[in-house]
């Protein structure tokens, strides 16, 4: 009676789809599923606010669930890495892009990619056997955009203290990709850090794109953290490289080296102590 009990669950469980072979159960949480709006705020429930850029990078071992799997196309078990995520997002028209960091200017994925892929001359030469070129010829590269060149993300939020239960939070208002842009100058390889675009983090649009979207955790293949929450948990690590200030500077225009670490480092504990200070006497 038993293993006919068993054999018959396993042909219920089954039933619903006979050509799922990859997992003996259905996964459908994230269908549907819609992020939770915030809290509605105020402007005369802020009694102070200041704002700040984070960078995350992607190559810390903590961070490296937002950079794998690099190629999609491979079997990865159903898992998108964050860029792959948003450029899906922003190709099917479900969110919206800007420019700048103050979230003004839209930027449509055309426009975006045609300012990353690069396309140049390069020469092909012939040489006979004391060096010299003999006959040469150049032909048209084109390289495109690389996702798995994404290396960081950076992040601009607002910290804040609402007067209705006294509490400093922090809201997370955009964010952007980090390029590594390659391209030959004067004979060399020189690489810089582009930011993409900047993606509206307070947009419900943007918030129920990355809700769909499971991170990986490496202790629970199970687990059913969305990137969503992933930015509200802050379940990440990072480190601050500008702050509002007098001159709109970041640290690495007026610091370098381990001065510039201790500046961020300060930045971070002057922030957190406005929150402690309000609660002395």
């Amino acid at each position: 009676m038993a293993a006919g009990y068993t054999v018959n669950a396993q042909g219920i469980i089954d039933s619903e789809d006979d050509h799922n072979f990859n997992n003996f159960y259905k996964k459908d949480l994230a269908k549907g599923k819609q992020a939770m709006p915030y809290a509605y705020l105020r402007e005369t429930d802020v009694v102070w606010e200041h704002f700040v850029w984070r960078t995350i990078d992607f190559r810390e071992k903590f961070n490296q669930f937002f950079y794998f799997p690099t190629d999609p196309n491979k079997s990865t078990q159903g898992r998108v890495n964050l860029t792959t995520a948003i450029m899906n997002a922003l190709r099917d028209g479900d969110i919206e892009v800007y420019k700048e960091d103050d979230l003004v200017t839209p930027y449509t994925y055309e426009e975006m990619m045609s300012q990353l892929t690069r396309s140049y001359n390069f020469h092909i030469a012939e040489y006979d056997e004391w060096g010299d070129e003999t006959e040469g010829r150049d032909t048209l590269i084109t390289e495109e955009f690389r996702p798995e060149e994404v290396y960081s993300a950076r992040i601009k939020e607002s910290w804040y203290i609402d007067k209705q239960d006294t509490r400093q939070k922090v809201r997370i208002l955009g964010l952007t990709l980090v390029y590594n842009y390659c391209k030959d100058r004067d004979g060399e390889r020189v690489c810089d850090n582009v930011e993409m675009f900047w993606v509206p983090m307070d947009d419900m649009r943007v918030r129920n794109a990355l809700v769909k979207i499971y991170a990986y955790d490496e202790n629970n293949s199970h687990s059913v953290r969305t990137y969503d929450d992933i930015f509200i948990e802050r379940y990440f690590d990072s480190f601050v490289y500008r702050e509002a200030n007098t001159y709109n500077r970041t640290i690495a225009s007026y610091l370098t080296g381990t001065d510039a670490i201790l500046e961020s480092q300060a930045i971070e504990n002057k922030i957190f102590d406005i929150e402690s200070d309000m609660w002395e006497y």
